[in-house]
């Protein structure tokens, strides 16, 4: 379990009524932002500390990794230079009955500020420049002594480790609700029924683009599996970020087992250009192992060809599920 800091003064409301978290993926002039990237780190369970007009009122835990997600409507004028798909984490915040002014205790709090990425000012001031920040255990134990008994129990609660963390949600249903808005816009398009019908099934691995991946792949890059039925063209460029044309492309697929379709579109694995596996770093790594995934090994799946390395780029800056810029 990790803690993270939240500063929320544009979307106070919005977030925590709606029991999420959201971030651009990344700067206006489209520079990775730290505080955004951290957005694909956190796990179910974390602890997030909502800071809001000097002081700290909520208190929420984690219940998905994150995800692709279009801004949330109810931001309205909020951020009008955030791009229109960012990242969304689904989150149950409690609110404090005494929010806390870190401001008030910074005696306390002051040394235990890192060098970089803070959240605070050593005066106690926030910064508008973070969003979310990583907190060391010591400043996370100190906030919560601060906050008193109610804020430990939840998360006590949520960092029990001998049992699984209940969500009181379907975790990431944003992107499915999403996925079947572009599917419902794909219907309204003025185009032939035939195209209407390949793009939507390439959304499910299947049809013309799934006979396209053939000709460039012949079996599961991780399981060896080669049999065409038990297999699922998966995009290395999702199909909720793709073009008409790229959705259909053979070179953005790959061939996969449906438990390796479902890690790999979610980012808890990418592969490198030159064939190496990659594992997110928040993936739960006895579950991919169980699902046929070598966690423990040094493992090259072979050559991609010029198209599918260009899509992997892609997959690997936009959806793997790991900070670009470490602490």
């Amino acid at each position: 379990m990790r803690h993270w800091w939240v500063n929320q003064n544009q979307t106070f409301e919005q977030e925590t009524r709606g029991g999420y978290l959201w971030s651009p993926k990344r700067n206006a002039n489209d520079h990775r932002n730290p505080f955004y990237e951290f957005m694909r780190e956190v796990a179910p369970g974390d602890i997030v500390f909502s800071f809001y007009k000097t002081r700290i009122h909520a208190i929420g835990i984690a219940e998905s990794y994150c995800y692709e997600c279009p801004k949330p409507a109810e931001f309205g004028a909020a951020g009008p230079n955030w791009a229109n798909v960012g990242w969304k984490i689904d989150v149950r915040f409690a609110l404090l009955p005494s929010p806390l002014r870190p401001a008030d205790h910074m005696h306390v709090l002051a040394p235990l500020l890192t060098e970089k990425y803070a959240p605070l000012r050593p005066n106690g001031h926030g910064l508008q420049s973070i969003y979310l920040a990583a907190l060391e255990p010591a400043f996370a134990a100190a906030l919560l002594a601060l906050l008193g008994p109610e804020a430990r129990a939840l998360a006590n609660d949520a960092g029990v480790a001998d049992r699984p963390f209940e969500q009181s949600r379907a975790p990431g249903q944003g992107q499915t609700e999403w996925e079947e808005y572009l599917v419902d816009k794909i219907r309204e398009q003025p185009i032939a029924d035939t195209e209407k019908s390949a793009l939507i099934l390439a959304r499910r691995g299947q049809g013309l683009f799934k006979q396209r991946v053939r000709q460039v792949e012949v079996r599961c890059r991780i399981t060896g599996v080669d049999r065409i039925e038990h297999l699922r063209a998966s995009h290395c460029k999702p199909w909720r970020d793709s073009s008409d044309s790229e959705c259909l492309d053979g070179e953005n697929g790959l061939l996969l087992t449906p438990t390796i379709d479902h890690v790999f579109d979610r980012g808890f694995i990418s592969f490198e250009t030159d064939g190496r596996l990659l594992v997110s770093p928040v993936a739960h790594r006895p579950s991919l192992e169980r699902m046929g995934v070598p966690v423990g090994e040094r493992v090259n799946v072979g050559a991609f060809s010029e198209g599918q390395r260009r899509y992997l780029e892609f997959h690997q800056e936009r959806v793997f599920l790991e900070a670009r810029i470490k602490t």
